[in-house]
């Protein structure tokens, strides 16, 4: 209903006017079991008390609290008429008094989202688990708050529960007369409190730790998953990478961990990576590996694991007052996690990935429609819910990697620790954060972020060479460039290293220089009268955030020798400028496969390997001529078996190529080839076909007609699981069936059926490249719906219908011309819906010239 939305405005107002000086919640989901009576929602109690402040007694307020129905509300004693003070997201308080106590006994209903209290039935063994997930404004869907992040509280739970059942919330807890009661918080966020119940597997654990001052830390560690998965749970090394990120931050922060218990809680059906919960930190269950995965997966849920764990001092300790400053949190997280992992953990390379991965995120964020500076314009929370997006994490995790190259890493971290130890439980915006970093770093810090912090867009810098007569540099200079829509040219600290072949033939650097780079063109004097480059790569060591361009020899150099470039960081920031040009309409898409055809077999890093399958799958869908797309195909698939059939037996890189191959496979040999596989009449000396890898194998069969229902079924059969149902359901809806499309259709688009899971499985199935011609009636009906979807649907669903289904691979200028008229027909429609429709619109406009390109041969 319109009225769950809260405004920026609306939050100020009631963040002067109140203090709330602490919750005590109890809930009773004895009801999540059993037989559901009734046509409405499963519901269960929750009965809220609330004391706080009010500084203007007799004015009004509200409180937050979606649910079914509230049975009774009550002001300082005065009982209220629920009919006439609740409308179904709002509890009017009226004529409030200096010291206030609210009552409130109400209904919630469990979600099936993956929004509040979500309520999972587990395929296997019909067990129920229940989780919660909050951000950014979902608590109130479980109890009546104040829900926006600078009216903290302490928090007490408690939990009535079956009597099988384990609950755990953020603070220790205890079970006494059938009743889980749980410590007092610290003064934390509505939207970081948390419950999860059920039968669930529980490991346990103890981090122990003396402080440079003598004070001896004792927490007690916790990971916890479905009794399904705990065949696959490997805690041991979950405990190992939380027990070395504690000591790290430990060693780095110089503030102990502030919420006592350190919980892991790995859930199923969750829409986010994770959540800094305090005290019980919450994943999706996929971090539970049932199969052979890469180091990449590994370093991955590392990565996770310790982004989370910055949270409990960014973001729990310190929290931004509101949402416009939500990259106080999570850009310093997706830093720390990088910085963590390469500090603390055997993923010692986890740069590589950051440059790589997270940065690919945040370059295609930032060229949208919709790009915004790191320090956004949040006026609600539709506008929140969208901006945990590439530029918030990975822009910002990049800005302040320059911004530790700009002030130095000691003057940084320094300032982090005045912060936490200024502002502990409270509330913070930008300059309380830019003050501290001038303090410890001497710098005027207000011009640094006036360009970093709150412009958006990304600059090109594109390297000049101008030779001697006897091939020495006589002057390189760094031209920047910005897009004609954010014109801000920035200071860039930037690595410019210069590289040659030797004698072996391999390329490397033989010369480099750090520079500041300001203003249209920078000349960087230090190369002077060096030997002439092969390749010139600026931002060499990835110190700052930018689009890398070439000039005409360097790239020719990759095109003959990328694989010959022995630095795995400087191969993957070249791997990067590559895919970033073939985005831009700057290398044609055959040109960037051909690349990946000849060199990435001798890519050492599997994440970059990983990641270089994704962009040559990309690349083929959406940036080729539609004419080579058939040639393009058979190409990959031609060279995905080769590198399989060549990589060491039992290696990652097998598993990974034979990854691709599935996913590239479309010629009947091709499909044979991974029916015999998975039948066992042909194997690849190493290469295991678990459980995960036959579904891997099935979705291309399934989409290319030769795995029928019957097939999927019998696969179901021997996985019937959680996990199992998923990968069903994706191959469902990937047969190539009008009837099979319709039917997808109208379970996600008509119907709210399936679970948060389920619809994304099946809009992944749904959406297929080789069926451009069965998905174009979508292409109107897609168009037809949205407006309605996005006003009846949760906004995580509707988020994933309208981007999901968006007709992207209805790859033409009419299908432009289709958003450009929705668009100008509804600029009344919601914001946070004209935006997603308006990313999509761009991203098809980007693909069209890039097919352009790649028909021209440009580049």
């Amino acid at each position: 209903m319109p009225g769950e939305n809260l405004s920026r405005d609306e939050a100020r107002e009631r963040a002067a006017l109140l203090s709330v000086d602490g919750y005590e919640v109890s809930l009773d989901v004895r009801s999540a079991v059993g037989e559901h009576a009734g046509s409405g929602p499963r519901t269960f109690r929750s009965v809220t008390t609330i004391r706080f402040r009010c500084n203007e007694p007799g004015a009004s307020s509200f409180a937050d609290l979606i649910a079914p129905s509230v049975t009774a509300v009550s002001l300082n004693g005065r009982d209220l008429d629920p009919s006439e003070v609740f409308d179904g997201s709002r509890i009017v308080l009226e004529d409030l008094a200096a010291d206030n106590e609210l009552v409130v006994d109400a209904r919630c209903a469990y979600s099936r989202t993956g929004e509040g209290l979500h309520r999972f039935v587990d395929p296997e063994d019909g067990e129920v688990y229940l989780y919660t997930q909050y951000e950014p404004a979902d608590s109130r869907r479980v109890f009546a708050n104040f829900e926006q992040p600078d009216l903290k509280a302490p928090f007490r739970f408690e939990v009535r529960a079956p009597e099988e059942w384990t609950v755990w919330s953020n603070g220790a807890g205890e079970r006494a007369d059938g009743v889980w009661r749980f410590a007092e918080t610290k003064p934390i966020s509505t939207y970081i409190t948390c419950v999860v119940a059920g039968p669930y597997h529980y490991v346990t654990d103890l981090y122990e730790r003396t402080l440079a001052d003598g004070t001896r830390l004792r927490i007690p560690l916790g990971a916890l998953c479905r009794k399904g998965l705990a065949p696959y749970f490997d805690a041991d090394d979950v405990f190992l990478i939380t027990k070395q990120g504690l000591d790290f931050f430990h060693d780095h922060f110089d503030y102990p961990y502030p919420f006592g218990k350190y919980d892991q809680a790995f859930v199923p059906e969750y829409n986010l990576g994770a959540m800094e919960n305090p005290g019980l930190v919450t994943f999706r269950e996929e971090y539970i590996f049932r199969g052979k995965v890469t180091r990449a997966s590994y370093e991955g849920r590392a990565n996770t694991i310790l982004h989370e764990m910055a949270h409990m001092w960014f973001g729990d300790l310190v929290t931004m007052e509101w949402w416009d400053d939500l990259w106080l949190k999570e850009s310093f997280a997706d830093y720390m996690g990088a910085f963590a992992n390469v500090g603390a953990t055997r993923f010692t390379d986890a740069w590589i990935t950051f440059a790589n991965r997270r940065k690919a995120w945040a370059y295609r964020a930032d060229q949208l429609p919709s790009t915004h500076p790191v320090t956004a314009d949040i006026r609600d929370l539709e506008d929140a819910k969208l901006n945990f997006d590439g530029i918030t994490y990975a822009k910002g995790a990049s800005v302040l990697k320059q911004l530790a190259a700009y002030v130095g890493q000691d003057a940084f971290l320094e300032g982090a620790r005045r912060y936490f130890k200024r502002h502990a439980y409270g509330n913070t915006r930008l300059g309380d954060l830019l003050s501290v970093l001038e303090e410890t770093s001497g710098r005027d810090m207000a011009a640094w972020a006036r360009s970093w912090l709150q412009t958006a867009g990304v600059n090109a810098l594109t390297p000049q060479v101008l030779l001697t007569t006897d091939g020495r540099i006589d002057e390189l200079a760094v031209v920047q460039e910005a897009a004609e829509s954010h014109p801000e040219l920035r200071p860039h600290r930037v690595a410019v290293g210069l590289y040659r072949r030797g004698a072996d033939g391999a390329l490397e650097r033989y010369a480099r220089a750090e520079t500041d780079v300001d203003g249209p063109r920078t000349v960087v004097g230090a190369l002077a009268g060096e030997q002439a480059p092969e390749l010139v790569l600026v931002n060499d060591d990835d110190l700052t955030y930018c689009k890398i361009r070439f000039d005409a020899t360097s790239l020719a150099t990759l095109r003959a020798a990328l694989g010959d470039m022995t630095d795995p960081l400087a191969r993957a920031l070249c791997w990067s400028a590559l895919w970033n040009m073939t985005r831009d309409a700057l290398l044609p898409a055959r040109d960037f496969i051909d690349l990946v055809l000849r060199f990435a077999g001798r890519e050492s890093d599997i994440g970059v390997l990983q990641m270089l399958h994704a962009w040559a799958q990309s690349a083929l869908t959406h940036y080729a001529a539609p004419d080579w797309r058939e040639t393009g195909g058979a190409l990959l698939a031609e060279g995905a078996l080769r590198e399989l059939r060549e990589a060491g037996a039992g290696s990652e890189q097998q598993l990974a190529w034979a990854r691709f191959f599935a996913a590239v496979a479309s010629g009947d040999a091709d499909l044979r080839l991974l029916q015999d596989l998975l039948e066992g009449t042909e194997k690849i000396d190493g290469l295991e076909v678990d459980q995960e890898l036959r579904w891997a194998f099935l979705e291309p069969l399934a989409a290319h007609g030769v795995a029928d229902e019957a097939v999927l079924a019998a696969e179901l059969a021997r996985d019937d699981t959680a996990s199992g149902k998923r990968h069903q359901v994706r191959c469902l809806a990937a047969r190539p069936s009008a009837a099979v499309k319709a039917q997808a259709w109208a379970q996600v688009v008509e119907s709210d059926a399936l679970s948060n899971a389920l619809v994304e499985a099946t809009i992944a199935g749904f959406v297929q490249p080789t069926q451009r011609e069965l998905l174009a009636p979508y292409a109107e009906k897609y168009f037809a719906v949205i407006e309605r979807v996005w006003r009846e649907r949760s906004i995580q669903i509707g988020m994933d219908v309208v981007r999901g289904l968006f007709p992207g691979l209805r790859d033409s200028p009419e299908t432009l011309t289709a958003a450009d008229a929705w668009l100008a027909a509804h600029e009344g429609a919601a914001p946070a819906l004209r935006r997603l429709v308006l990313e999509a619109r761009d991203d098809l406009a980007r693909a069209l010239r890039g097919q352009a390109c790649d028909a021209g041969g440009v580049g």
